[in-house]
């Protein structure tokens, strides 16, 4: 490394999170897309259709625990790229279940999902790896939001191409790009990405910026060759899950996610079936709330880290922006009293924008997670957000077969973005980082006894 003006490698390291963040919700938004062709011609109900939605959620709740632990133990670079590769060839299979019959086709699609849930695991916890990594704590709360941000631009950029490939040739084709693209990617990420002590590019100036102001530069260094006493425990885990602010912070992520997985899912459906647009219609239209989400979700970070500059406490930066914007993404219920079609698709966008402005949930894990066990911490984060991803579709396909409108299903959304402010006014308390105990007695002898074996 050679000390002369900072390189900027990091951002080229965000723009990496950026781009596999969208391609991650472009290939869980395929089933959005495809879903009412799919339902037509597999000749299934919303209640089985809400099933086949929730199958990624199952399984990438599941995953989370897991999937943080590997990352802590193998470091980010390989087990994400892994993590790409594979949870893009179960989308493209997702192309040809088509080919068999009725029952079989729902059971492999259901399976399918479920394995793309499972492989998508590591994923936002290695972004916020990542980011704890490569940035200072002052500029921690943008790049969250930035790769945050990509779900929303998944659905600009890929709804309206998503949905001209269902109209023009089938919705089996929407799999089979989109797994392709994400194969392609994971063969770029393992050119690009490194830790910032290993990566070719950065000079001894940056390193040295990003590891004074906070950065946890080291975090993956020598992975895999570390002692098994220094590998994360399952003390730490309970440590976490008896602290009031994480147990706020996880309530708040899943009420959230709530509000995400309505549009990853039914919203597609809910323009096609309850206001009458074409499936190309549905798709264009889909992108317009994602342009105010992406717009809300890259400001509120910059509005975070700019009260942070101003010397406001990490607590009144961090909150401000979440608790402003999910009051906002209420707003989603009052489309039920609009028929116009401009008004409902402005609710929605204006909804979607205050989801984003308060999507900083992952700025507070990087914030939060102690550095012994940044991708675990992220992984119990994300495991109690994405039990979403299962209830979400799910409570909706029973009150639409119930009611046979979506009225009260967006009520069901509204109140999940009243429940996250409330989680983040009254049970976080102050932001600040855990400070783990040292390990029980029990947990020394174990881990001595592993390292005698080893």
């Amino acid at each position: 490394m050679q000390a002369t003006k900072p390189t900027h490698v990091r951002y080229l390291i965000l723009l990496m999170l950026f781009l596999v963040t969208t391609i991650n919700y472009a290939d869980r938004a395929t089933i959005a897309i495809a879903g009412s062709s799919l339902q037509k011609d597999l000749g299934i109900d919303a209640v089985t259709l809400g099933y086949i939605f929730s199958a990624f959620g199952w399984a990438y709740v599941a995953g989370q625990i897991p999937g943080g632990w590997l990352l802590d133990r193998f470091g980010s670079k390989k087990i994400y790229a892994l993590s790409i590769f594979t949870w893009s060839l179960f989308t493209v299979l997702q192309g040809y279940v088509g080919e068999f019959g009725m029952s079989t086709a729902v059971v492999a699609l259901f399976m399918l999902r479920f394995l793309v849930g499972l492989a998508e695991a590591p994923s936002f916890p290695g972004n916020a790896r990542i980011v704890a990594a490569w940035f200072p704590t002052a500029e921690r709360g943008t790049a969250s939001a930035i790769f945050n941000s990509a779900q929303y631009f998944a659905t600009v950029l890929f709804a309206p191409l998503m949905g001209w490939i269902v109209y023009r040739f089938g919705w089996q084709h929407v799999f089979i790009v989109m797994g392709v693209i994400g194969i392609v990617f994971s063969l770029i990420w393992l050119k690009v990405i490194y830790s910032p002590r290993q990566h070719p590019m950065i000079n001894e100036a940056e390193f040295n910026h990003i590891a004074a102001n906070g950065a946890m530069v080291d975090m993956d260094q020598d992975k895999g060759k570390e002692k098994k006493a220094d590998g994360p425990k399952w003390d730490y885990i309970r440590q976490l899950l008896t602290n009031r602010m994480m147990l706020g912070v996880y309530l708040g992520q899943y009420c959230i996610n709530g509000i995400t997985y309505f549009f990853l899912t039914w919203f597609p459906v809910y323009l096609v079936q309850e206001r009458g647009m074409t499936i190309l219609k549905a798709g264009f239209i889909a992108s317009l709330p994602a342009i105010c989400g992406f717009i809300g979700g890259v400001l509120g970070g910059v509005i975070s880290d700019y009260l942070l500059r101003k010397g406001h406490s990490l607590t009144f930066a961090r909150k401000t922006p979440i608790i402003a914007g999910l009051l906002v993404s209420s707003s989603i219920v009052a489309c039920n009293y609009v028929d116009i079609e401009w008004m409902v698709v402005g609710f929605m966008a204006l909804a979607f924008f205050g989801k984003g402005v308060g999507a900083l949930g992952w700025a507070v894990v990087s914030d939060t997670s102690p550095k012994q066990i940044a991708g675990l911490s992220g992984g119990l984060f994300n495991t109690f957000g994405n039990l979403a991803s299962i209830t979400t579709p799910i409570v909706i396909g029973y009150i639409i077969s119930a009611t046979g409108s979506f009225k009260w299903a967006l009520v069901f959304v509204g109140c999940n973005a009243l429940v996250a402010v409330f989680s983040y006014l009254v049970i976080v308390g102050p932001i600040k980082r855990v400070v783990l105990k040292e390990p029980t007695a029990k947990d020394a002898d174990i881990s001595s006894l592993s390292e005698a074996k080893s």
